[in-house]
């Protein structure tokens, strides 16, 4: 039984069952023309704004998450859903390219070729403990897997069930009214349901945000299965900060409050919260950082699993005798104090686990350079990683132009003079990174995340009345497309 003693866990009859009507579902579903599929986001995104007051609490219960917060995720998740909508219209998702034949052609004579990218088939949505709205049920994945026109079965995260089971039956209701065919969507419950999700053989995709060890035991289902599917996770990431001795100079004390509430935020429970910074020795950064610090208050954890693996962390990392402890955080009665950690950038080379390891939850370290020659060295300690962030006084500080670069090689985005907790939701987003961070080349985030369900197909001289109608000599949908290597506009 998941968490909310109400919900049952999904059994396997009831799984195979659920599976069979989104396969079922496909081709309708894959079918319908992008009006259709916009309708279908809209009537989510109304019934989430419309259902807010009774979901926000139940939100607030499960997650202990303020309302300020959730209400504002809510309204991203939202916005999410929406911002489909346009590229739906636009044709922008299915990335049109039609060559016509022509028998001059500089190599040898050339066929008539039509390219566009299709939907995969059922995809299995893993819910996120932390974002119960953006990253669950009608979260992000699937929001572009609809508009893919895919089929979507999530699995619900057990820290939040209760509130999974309301926004499922809203998004029924939803898509029923919108006209959406049955098995559209589903939600399913349990830790064997989610497994068995995953290697059911109509599934032909799963997306996740997680934990490492979760994410990587999931792609390892994906991949031994008999026929291998792409797995689209989000692990976890340490997104380091590098501050230039010039910056450290003209604004320490200033960077120093900003990174101690960006770690912070949301008790450190951000996928993208900076958990390592590299300063200059001697800059006092580090002290500048512990008197912020010791500012903040305690703050809730998620859940009780949360607060166990933080805990051993913790420890772990407080009883090496090469850590200085800055702060010394834990749990209280209020909930969750942060702690800092101080390192010079010969222990952080020598034992590289005190930088890599994330902690989850409002737990930093600071390493403390000796000079921009070792920036390379440092930048290489850590993993793929979604987000680097530089802070420079100015484009000529020194080793800035060879750091970026080497950033760019480890990092989805890579910052100049902001903080990475906060992802906006917009057509140039890219949120993922090199393994561990994730397991893609993708970003779940914006509008280029639905490439993660589509797949391109070339037709290759067939006749136009057997093409689909986005590849059709006359555009009959009017959108965009690039025809002999000339971008066309969507009609307005």
């Amino acid at each position: 039984m998941s968490d909310a003693t109400n919900i049952m866990d999904t059994t396997e009859i009831e799984l195979g069952a659920i599976v069979d009507r989104a396969a079922a579902a496909f081709p309708l579903v894959a079918a319908a023309l992008p009006d259709e599929r916009g309708r279908w986001l809209a009537a989510i995104a109304d019934g989430l704004e419309s259902a807010a007051d009774q979901l926000v609490p139940v939100a607030q219960r499960e997650s202990n998450l303020s309302e300020q917060r959730l209400r504002g995720e809510l309204a991203r998740t939202a916005y999410q859903l929406r911002t489909f909508i346009t590229a739906l219209h636009s044709g922008d998702l299915f990335e049109v390219i039609i060559d016509h034949a022509d028998p001059a052609h500089t190599v040898a004579p050339a066929p008539d070729l039509r390219r566009m990218l299709q939907p995969l088939g059922p995809i299995a949505v893993y819910s996120a403990s932390n974002f119960p709205f953006a990253f669950s049920v009608a979260g992000g994945d699937t929001a572009s897997a609809l508009a893919t026109g895919c089929p979507v079965v999530v699995k619900a995260h057990p820290g939040h069930a209760e509130l999974s089971a309301m926004v499922t039956d809203i998004v029924l209701d939803a898509l029923a009214s919108a006209g959406a065919p049955d098995g559209t969507f589903a939600t399913v419950y349990g830790f064997e349901a989610g497994t068995a999700l995953l290697r059911h053989p109509l599934i032909t995709a799963g997306a996740f945000t997680g934990s490492t060890g979760g994410g990587r035991a999931l792609l390892d289902i994906a991949n031994a299965r008999d026929t291998p599917i792409p797995f689209y996770g989000e692990l976890g990431s340490i997104n380091p900060v590098f501050i230039t001795a010039e910056a450290a100079a003209a604004r320490g004390d200033e960077i120093a409050v900003a990174f101690a509430s960006s770690y912070t935020l949301g008790a450190g429970q951000f996928c993208t919260k900076p958990g390592v910074v590299f300063a200059p020795k001697g800059s006092g950064f580090a002290e500048a950082a512990t008197r912020a610090v010791q500012s903040f208050g305690a703050a809730q954890l998620l859940n009780n699993s949360i607060s166990e693996r933080l805990g051993h962390l913790e420890a772990e990392i407080a009883g090496d005798p090469s850590v200085e402890v800055l702060v010394s955080g834990g749990a209280d009665d209020d909930g969750w104090l942060p702690s800092l950690y101080r390192v010079s950038s010969a222990v952080a080379r020598a034992h590289p686990w005190i930088v890599t390891e994330e902690r989850f939850g409002p737990s930093a370290v600071v390493v403390e350079y000796e000079s921009t020659e070792e920036f390379d060295a440092l930048a290489c300690l850590i993993d793929g990683t979604l987000t680097a962030t530089l802070q420079a006084s100015a484009e000529t500080d020194e080793g800035v132009g060879d750091l970026i670069t080497v950033l760019s090689d480890r990092a989805g985005r890579v910052l100049w003079n902001e903080w990475p907790t906060g992802v906006t939701v917009s057509a140039a987003m890219h949120h993922g990174g090199p393994y561990p961070s994730t397991t893609s080349l993708f970003t779940s985030v914006g509008i280029t995340a639905a490439r993660r369900f589509l797949r391109p197909v070339c037709y290759q001289s067939i006749p136009d009345g057997l093409l689909p109608s986005a590849l059709r000599e006359t555009n009959p949908l009017g959108i965009a497309r690039t025809v002999d290597g000339v971008y066309e506009a969507p009609a307005s």
